[in-house]
C-alpha cells in the first residue's frame, strides 16, 4: 500500500477520493432492461436470467420444495450462526421502536405522531462471488420488527436455477415473505414495476453492483423509494501506536476483499504503525483466497501519516466512511468528535466483521461520502411517520389570527378563509 506522510490539508480532497466511476455509459444499458421488464414483466426477467446468469428458469419463484432442500444443506453450526445474528440484531433495532407523544403547541392545539410500517418492501440480495446471507438478516429482521406486510426478496439462482441455500435458511430464520430467482438490473425492475409473479413494492433495499445501484438509482425517480445511495464498500482505520498492526491489517484486507472498487484507509500518527501494517497487510494478503480481488482494491488504498490524533478525526469527519475503526488510546473519548460515519468500531477488539455479522448493528451503510446526510438502514427505513394535529374552539382562538395574517401575506386568500369562517362561527 501506498504511504503518503503528512499532507497538507489542501491535499486532502484529492487523497480521499474515491474510485470514480463513469456512470453515464451504464444508464443506457439499465434503462433498456428496465424498459423491458416493464412491458413484458416475467417473460423479459426470465430472458434477462438467460442472458446475464445464463439460466433458463420455469418458474421465478422459490418453492416450499427448494426451501426444504436448502435447508438440509446447510450445516447445524451455520444455522445457529445465523440464529444467534438474528437474535443479536433483532435486539438492537427493535430498541429503536418509536414513541409517539402528543403534545400541546398552544391551548386547544394538539398534534403527534405516529410510526406507520411499510406495506410492502424488497430485497435485493447478490448471490455471486460473495453471496450476502448476512444482509437477509440485516434487512428482514428490522422490516419484520417494523410490521411491513410483505417482504419480497430477489436474488439470482446459479446456472443450475439454485438459491444459494445459506440465503433461503436466513429468509426463513427472518421471516422473508416470498423469495424470487432474479438478479441484477431484472431484479431491480420486477421489484420497482411489478410482473405476473414478483409483486410491485413501495421501497427496494440492499446492495449490489454498479448496474444494480444506477437500477435502484433509475427506478426511484418515479417508481419506488430506495433504501440510499451507494456505492463500493470502504473502511477508514484510525490508529495510534496502541493499535495492533496484525489486527489493522486483517481489517483493511477484510473490506479490500469486497470487491476491487472498494477502498480501505489507515490514518495513523505513528509511522512505526505504517510500516508494520503495510508489511502485515502483504503477509495476511498472500493468504488471501480473494487475493487477486483485494490487490485490486488496495490500487485505490492509501496509509496516511498525520501529525497527531485531532488531525486524524478531522481528515476522517471530511472523509466519511463506510466503516471507521478508532484503534486508538482512550477511543471513547474520540469516539465522541466523530460526526461522519456510517458505523463505528471501537478499540482493538471491536472487528468491522462483527458489525457485519452478529454484533447487531446493521451493516447496510451510506458509502461514497454519504454518511455526511445519510444515516445506515435501521428500523425506521421500514416505516413512515404521519403526522396528527386537533384543534378545539380555543385552538381557533389561539392560533387563527396568525394563519390569517401569514396565509394574507403569502396572498392565498382561500387559505386565510379557511380559518376566517372558523373564526367568525365561534
Amino acid at each position: 500500500m501506498k504511504i503518503v506522510r503528512y499532507p497538507n490539508r489542501a491535499e486532502w480532497t484529492a487523497l480521499l477520493q474515491r474510485p470514480h466511476r463513469d456512470a453515464s455509459e451504464l444508464r443506457d444499458t439499465v434503462k433498456t432492461v428496465l424498459d423491458k421488464i416493464q412491458q413484458e414483466g416475467d417473460a423479459a426477467v426470465k430472458a434477462f436470467e438467460q442472458k446475464f446468469d445464463h439460466v433458463a428458469l420455469d418458474s421465478l419463484a422459490v418453492s416450499e420444495a427448494e426451501m426444504a432442500e436448502a435447508d438440509a444443506l446447510v450445516s447445524n453450526e451455520l444455522k445457529d450462526a445465523l440464529v444467534l445474528a438474528h437474535s443479536n440484531i433483532q435486539k438492537f433495532h427493535a430498541s429503536q421502536k418509536f414513541q409517539g407523544e402528543k403534545v400541546e403547541t398552544a391551548p386547544g392545539v394538539v398534534c403527534w405522531q405516529k410510526s406507520v410500517p411499510i406495506e410492502r418492501v424488497g430485497l435485493y440480495i447478490p448471490g455471486g462471488t460473495a453471496p450476502l446471507f448476512s444482509t437477509v438478516l440485516m434487512l428482514a429482521t428490522p422490516a419484520k420488527i417494523a410490521g411491513c406486510q410483505e417482504i419480497v426478496l430477489c436474488t439470482p439462482p446459479n446456472r443450475e436455477g439454485k438459491v444459494n441455500p445459506a440465503i433461503l435458511v436466513a429468509a426463513k430464520v427472518a421471516g422473508v415473505s416470498r423469495i424470487f430467482k432474479a438478479g441484477g438490473v431484472q431484479a431491480i425492475g420486477a421489484m420497482a414495476y411489478g410482473t405476473e409473479s414478483v409483486p410491485k413494492v413501495s421501497k427496494i433495499f440492499g446492495p449490489g453492483n454498479q448496474f444494480v445501484m444506477a437500477a435502484k438509482q433509475q427506478v426511484s425517480l418515479h417508481e419506488v423509494a430506495i433504501d440510499m445511495p451507494a456505492g463500493p464498500s470502504e473502511v477508514a482505520v484510525v490508529a495510534d501506536d496502541t493499535a495492533n498492526p496484525v489486527f489493522v491489517a486483517a481489517d483493511l484486507l477484510s473490506q479490500a476483499e469486497h470487491g476491487i472498487d472498494s477502498q480501505v484507509i489507515l490514518i495513523t500518527t505513528s509511522e512505526a504503525m505504517a510500516d508494520k501494517v503495510n508489511a502485515e497487510v502483504d503477509r495476511q494478503l498472500s493468504l488471501l483466497p480473494r487475493k487477486e480481488i483485494a490487490e485490486q482494491s488496495l490500487q485505490y488504498s492509501k496509509l496516511i501519516l498525520v501529525r497527531d490524533i485531532d488531525e486524524a478525526l478531522e481528515m476522517t469527519n471530511d472523509y466519511a466512511p463506510e466503516h471507521l475503526i478508532l484503534a486508538v488510546e482512550n477511543y471513547l473519548d474520540f469516539a465522541e468528535r466523530v460526526v461522519n460515519a456510517g458505523s463505528v468500531f471501537l478499540g482493538n477488539y471491536s472487528c468491522e466483521s462483527a458489525g457485519d455479522y452478529a454484533s447487531g448493528t446493521n451493516h447496510t451503510l451510506p458509502t461514497s461520502g454519504y454518511a455526511k446526510a445519510y444515516s445506515g438502514v435501521n428500523l425506521d427505513s421500514f416505516c413512515r411517520k404521519i403526522t396528527f394535529q386537533e384543534l378545539t374552539a380555543q385552538g381557533i382562538r389561539s392560533i387563527g389570527r396568525a394563519v390569517e395574517l401569514m396565509a394574507e401575506a403569502e396572498q392565498l386568500d382561500a387559505h386565510k378563509n379557511a380559518m376566517t369562517v372558523r373564526l367568525n362561527n365561534i
